[in-house]
Protein backbone atom coordinates (compact mmCIF):
# COMPACT_ATOMS: atom_id res chain seq x y z
CA UNK A 1 0.00 0.00 0.00
CA UNK A 2 2.78 2.45 0.92
CA UNK A 3 4.56 1.81 -2.06
CA UNK A 4 1.27 2.30 -4.42
CA UNK A 5 0.98 5.38 -2.51
CA UNK A 6 4.37 7.00 -2.50
CA UNK A 7 6.13 5.85 -5.47
CA UNK A 8 4.85 8.18 -8.09
CA UNK A 9 6.13 10.85 -4.79
CA UNK A 10 9.44 9.08 -4.83
CA UNK A 11 9.76 9.37 -8.59
CA UNK A 12 9.04 13.27 -9.09
CA UNK A 13 10.92 13.87 -6.34
CA UNK A 14 14.25 12.38 -7.37
CA UNK A 15 13.24 14.00 -10.91
CA UNK A 16 13.31 17.38 -9.55
CA UNK A 17 16.38 16.81 -7.49
CA UNK A 18 18.61 14.98 -9.68
CA UNK A 19 17.03 16.61 -13.09
CA UNK A 20 19.78 15.91 -15.89
CA UNK A 21 21.91 13.96 -13.46
CA UNK A 22 24.56 14.68 -10.02
CA UNK A 23 27.03 16.14 -11.89
CA UNK A 24 29.30 15.98 -8.60
CA UNK A 25 28.88 12.38 -8.09
CA UNK A 26 29.23 12.03 -12.05
CA UNK A 27 32.13 13.37 -12.31
CA UNK A 28 34.24 13.67 -9.22
CA UNK A 29 34.07 9.96 -8.25
CA UNK A 30 36.21 6.95 -9.74
CA UNK A 31 33.78 4.86 -12.31
CA UNK A 32 32.91 1.92 -10.29
CA UNK A 33 34.02 1.93 -6.79
CA UNK A 34 31.69 1.11 -4.50
CA UNK A 35 30.78 2.22 -0.61
CA UNK A 36 28.75 1.73 2.04
CA UNK A 37 26.49 4.42 4.12
CA UNK A 38 24.89 5.09 7.43
CA UNK A 39 21.92 6.94 7.72
CA UNK A 40 22.64 8.49 11.63
CA UNK A 41 20.29 10.35 13.73
CA UNK A 42 22.51 13.57 14.35
CA UNK A 43 20.07 14.40 17.56
CA UNK A 44 17.41 12.20 19.10
CA UNK A 45 13.71 11.55 17.59
CA UNK A 46 11.18 9.42 16.21
CA UNK A 47 11.95 7.33 13.31
CA UNK A 48 9.92 7.59 10.81
CA UNK A 49 9.85 6.63 6.79
CA UNK A 50 12.34 4.32 6.12
CA UNK A 51 10.29 2.07 3.83
CA UNK A 52 10.61 5.53 1.88
CA UNK A 53 13.88 6.19 2.10
CA UNK A 54 14.71 2.52 0.78
CA UNK A 55 11.65 3.21 -1.79
CA UNK A 56 14.08 6.47 -2.95
CA UNK A 57 17.25 4.26 -3.67
CA UNK A 58 15.92 1.55 -5.12
CA UNK A 59 14.32 3.59 -7.67
CA UNK A 60 17.63 5.50 -8.13
CA UNK A 61 19.13 2.57 -8.26
CA UNK A 62 18.04 -1.34 -7.96
CA UNK A 63 21.72 -2.67 -7.56
CA UNK A 64 21.43 -0.78 -3.63
CA UNK A 65 20.96 -2.82 -0.75
CA UNK A 66 19.15 -1.06 2.11
CA UNK A 67 19.57 -2.62 5.53
CA UNK A 68 17.15 -0.92 8.44
CA UNK A 69 18.72 -0.72 11.66
CA UNK A 70 15.42 0.03 13.57
CA UNK A 71 12.06 0.27 12.69
CA UNK A 72 9.42 3.23 12.38
CA UNK A 73 8.29 4.12 15.62
CA UNK A 74 11.50 3.39 17.55
CA UNK A 75 13.21 5.98 19.52
CA UNK A 76 16.86 6.55 18.90
CA UNK A 77 19.20 8.76 20.47
CA UNK A 78 21.59 10.67 18.62
CA UNK A 79 24.60 9.20 17.15
CA UNK A 80 22.59 5.76 16.42
CA UNK A 81 22.61 4.49 12.95
CA UNK A 82 18.75 4.09 11.71
CA UNK A 83 20.19 2.36 8.18
CA UNK A 84 22.76 1.50 6.31
CA UNK A 85 23.23 1.51 2.53
CA UNK A 86 25.73 -0.94 -0.06
CA UNK A 87 26.42 -0.47 -3.31
CA UNK A 88 27.70 2.00 -6.24
CA UNK A 89 28.87 5.21 -4.52
CA UNK A 90 27.74 7.41 -7.21
CA UNK A 91 24.18 6.18 -6.75
CA UNK A 92 24.21 6.68 -3.03
CA UNK A 93 25.47 9.70 -3.30
CA UNK A 94 22.87 10.83 -5.75
CA UNK A 95 20.28 9.77 -3.91
CA UNK A 96 20.77 10.12 -0.53
CA UNK A 97 19.35 13.67 -0.42
CA UNK A 98 15.72 13.00 -1.17
CA UNK A 99 16.24 10.37 0.66
CA UNK A 100 17.30 12.22 3.75
CA UNK A 101 14.32 14.77 2.87
CA UNK A 102 11.59 11.93 3.06
CA UNK A 103 13.17 10.86 6.54
CA UNK A 104 13.76 13.80 8.22
CA UNK A 105 10.49 14.95 6.92
CA UNK A 106 8.77 12.22 8.34
CA UNK A 107 10.74 11.56 11.58
CA UNK A 108 9.05 15.02 11.94
CA UNK A 109 12.92 16.39 13.17
CA UNK A 110 13.92 18.53 10.33
CA UNK A 111 13.76 18.64 6.50
CA UNK A 112 17.14 17.88 5.01
CA UNK A 113 16.51 21.10 2.31
CA UNK A 114 12.98 21.54 1.24
CA UNK A 115 9.97 19.96 1.61
CA UNK A 116 10.18 17.23 -1.81
CA UNK A 117 7.61 18.19 -4.20
CA UNK A 118 7.95 22.05 -3.38
CA UNK A 119 11.54 22.71 -4.27
CA UNK A 120 10.42 25.45 -6.81
CA UNK A 121 8.18 26.92 -4.77
CA UNK A 122 9.95 27.15 -1.14
CA UNK A 123 13.39 28.63 -3.22
CA UNK A 124 10.85 31.11 -4.82
CA UNK A 125 9.76 32.14 -1.34
CA UNK A 126 13.52 32.32 0.24
CA UNK A 127 13.49 35.14 -2.47
CA UNK A 128 10.91 36.94 -2.08
CA UNK A 129 12.17 37.10 1.60
CA UNK A 130 15.17 38.76 0.48
CA UNK A 131 17.52 35.89 0.30
CA UNK A 132 19.55 33.77 -2.19
CA UNK A 133 19.15 30.51 -3.62
CA UNK A 134 21.68 27.79 -3.64
CA UNK A 135 21.71 25.68 -6.32
CA UNK A 136 18.37 24.48 -7.82
CA UNK A 137 19.17 20.94 -7.94
CA UNK A 138 22.11 18.74 -8.18
CA UNK A 139 22.67 19.55 -11.93
CA UNK A 140 23.34 23.52 -11.90
CA UNK A 141 26.35 23.04 -9.30
CA UNK A 142 29.36 21.17 -9.02
CA UNK A 143 29.01 21.16 -5.22
CA UNK A 144 31.95 18.59 -3.69
CA UNK A 145 30.92 17.47 -0.04
CA UNK A 146 32.83 15.36 2.37
CA UNK A 147 31.39 12.25 0.94
CA UNK A 148 32.89 13.03 -2.33
CA UNK A 149 35.50 14.10 -0.79
CA UNK A 150 36.41 9.83 1.24
CA UNK A 151 35.09 8.16 -1.99
CA UNK A 152 37.65 10.23 -4.22
CA UNK A 153 40.26 9.77 -2.79
CA UNK A 154 40.91 13.39 -1.62
CA UNK A 155 39.57 16.88 -2.54
CA UNK A 156 42.23 17.14 -5.03
CA UNK A 157 41.01 13.76 -6.57
CA UNK A 158 37.73 14.91 -6.83
CA UNK A 159 38.50 18.23 -8.84
CA UNK A 160 40.38 16.87 -11.13
CA UNK A 161 37.89 14.24 -11.84
CA UNK A 162 35.29 16.87 -12.66
CA UNK A 163 37.48 19.12 -14.36
CA UNK A 164 38.49 16.18 -17.21
CA UNK A 165 34.43 16.60 -18.17
CA UNK A 166 34.02 20.00 -16.74
CA UNK A 167 30.68 21.52 -17.35
CA UNK A 168 30.13 25.49 -17.53
CA UNK A 169 28.99 25.73 -14.55
CA UNK A 170 30.17 26.60 -10.57
CA UNK A 171 32.35 24.17 -8.59
CA UNK A 172 32.30 24.48 -4.93
CA UNK A 173 33.83 22.89 -2.41
CA UNK A 174 33.16 22.07 1.02
CA UNK A 175 36.36 22.08 3.66
CA UNK A 176 36.30 21.00 7.24
CA UNK A 177 40.07 22.51 7.84
CA UNK A 178 42.36 25.00 6.94
CA UNK A 179 44.48 21.96 5.23
CA UNK A 180 41.43 20.54 3.15
CA UNK A 181 41.14 24.91 2.44
CA UNK A 182 44.56 24.81 1.18
CA UNK A 183 43.89 22.01 -0.92
CA UNK A 184 40.95 23.30 -2.44
CA UNK A 185 42.48 26.73 -3.08
CA UNK A 186 42.74 26.38 -7.09
CA UNK A 187 42.03 28.18 -9.97
CA UNK A 188 39.16 25.78 -10.76
CA UNK A 189 37.23 26.29 -7.91
CA UNK A 190 34.77 29.13 -7.93
CA UNK A 191 33.33 28.94 -3.89
CA UNK A 192 34.52 27.49 -0.98
CA UNK A 193 31.91 26.15 1.91
CA UNK A 194 33.45 26.56 5.53
CA UNK A 195 30.96 24.30 6.92
CA UNK A 196 30.34 23.90 10.75
CA UNK A 197 33.57 25.78 11.82
CA UNK A 198 33.78 28.28 14.57
CA UNK A 199 33.66 32.02 13.77
CA UNK A 200 37.32 32.68 14.35
CA UNK A 201 38.36 29.63 11.88
CA UNK A 202 35.86 30.93 9.28
CA UNK A 203 37.79 34.44 10.16
CA UNK A 204 41.21 32.50 9.71
CA UNK A 205 39.75 30.96 6.03
CA UNK A 206 38.63 34.06 4.71
CA UNK A 207 42.20 35.53 5.35
CA UNK A 208 44.12 32.47 3.80
CA UNK A 209 41.69 32.72 0.10
CA UNK A 210 42.79 36.80 0.31
CA UNK A 211 46.11 35.90 0.17
CA UNK A 212 45.77 33.25 -2.38
CA UNK A 213 43.48 35.69 -4.31
CA UNK A 214 46.58 38.37 -4.04
CA UNK A 215 48.70 35.87 -6.09
CA UNK A 216 46.50 34.06 -8.05
CA UNK A 217 44.34 36.49 -10.27
CA UNK A 218 41.67 34.63 -12.08
CA UNK A 219 40.09 35.09 -15.33
CA UNK A 220 37.79 38.07 -15.74
CA UNK A 221 35.10 36.19 -17.94
CA UNK A 222 34.96 33.77 -14.42
CA UNK A 223 34.75 36.02 -12.16
CA UNK A 224 30.80 37.47 -10.69
CA UNK A 225 30.18 40.76 -11.07
CA UNK A 226 30.95 42.84 -7.82
CA UNK A 227 32.87 39.83 -6.16
CA UNK A 228 35.57 40.80 -3.32
CA UNK A 229 37.62 37.83 -3.67
CA UNK A 230 37.52 34.20 -6.25
CA UNK A 231 37.02 31.82 -4.90
CA UNK A 232 34.30 33.53 -2.81
CA UNK A 233 33.41 31.91 0.31
CA UNK A 234 30.65 30.54 1.67
CA UNK A 235 29.86 29.73 5.50
CA UNK A 236 27.27 27.27 6.92
CA UNK A 237 26.32 24.80 9.76
CA UNK A 238 23.76 25.40 12.36
CA UNK A 239 23.76 29.52 11.98
CA UNK A 240 20.87 31.04 14.37
CA UNK A 241 19.99 34.94 14.67
CA UNK A 242 22.61 34.96 17.90
CA UNK A 243 25.46 34.00 15.47
CA UNK A 244 24.71 35.30 12.11
CA UNK A 245 26.33 38.67 12.62
CA UNK A 246 29.45 37.33 13.80
CA UNK A 247 29.48 35.62 11.06
CA UNK A 248 29.10 38.20 8.18
CA UNK A 249 31.63 40.25 10.11
CA UNK A 250 34.32 37.54 9.45
CA UNK A 251 34.19 39.14 5.74
CA UNK A 252 32.77 35.40 3.95
CA UNK A 253 30.96 35.96 1.01
CA UNK A 254 27.28 33.95 1.62
CA UNK A 255 25.92 32.70 4.88
CA UNK A 256 23.51 29.08 4.42
CA UNK A 257 21.05 28.93 6.43
CA UNK A 258 18.96 25.74 5.96
CA UNK A 259 16.44 26.79 9.06
CA UNK A 260 15.17 29.16 6.53
CA UNK A 261 12.94 26.04 4.87
CA UNK A 262 13.03 23.44 7.31
CA UNK A 263 12.35 25.24 10.67
CA UNK A 264 10.40 28.10 8.82
CA UNK A 265 6.79 28.72 11.13
CA UNK A 266 3.28 29.34 9.07
CA UNK A 267 2.39 32.65 9.20
CA UNK A 268 -1.09 33.03 10.34
CA UNK A 269 -3.96 33.69 7.83
CA UNK A 270 -7.22 33.47 7.39
CA UNK A 271 -10.31 33.83 5.09
CA UNK A 272 -12.90 36.22 5.96
CA UNK A 273 -16.07 36.70 3.69
CA UNK A 274 -16.46 40.17 3.26
CA UNK A 275 -19.42 40.31 1.51
CA UNK A 276 -22.23 37.58 0.03
CA UNK A 277 -24.68 38.10 -2.75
Amino acid sequence: MLEAVALPLVKWALSEDVGSGDITSLNALPTGVGARGALVAKEPGVVAGLDLAKLTFRELDPQLTFEALAADGDVVKAGVAVARVFGSAGSLLTAERTALNFLQRLSGIATRKTTPGLRYLEKYAVKMGGGDNHRFALWDMYLVKDNHIRAAGGVTAAVDRIQRTRQDVPLEVEVESLVQLREALRPEVDRILVDNRPVDEVRRAVEEVDRWYAKHPPESRRVRKGARRWPEVEVSGGITLETVRAYAETGADYISVGALTHSAPALNLSLEIEDVG
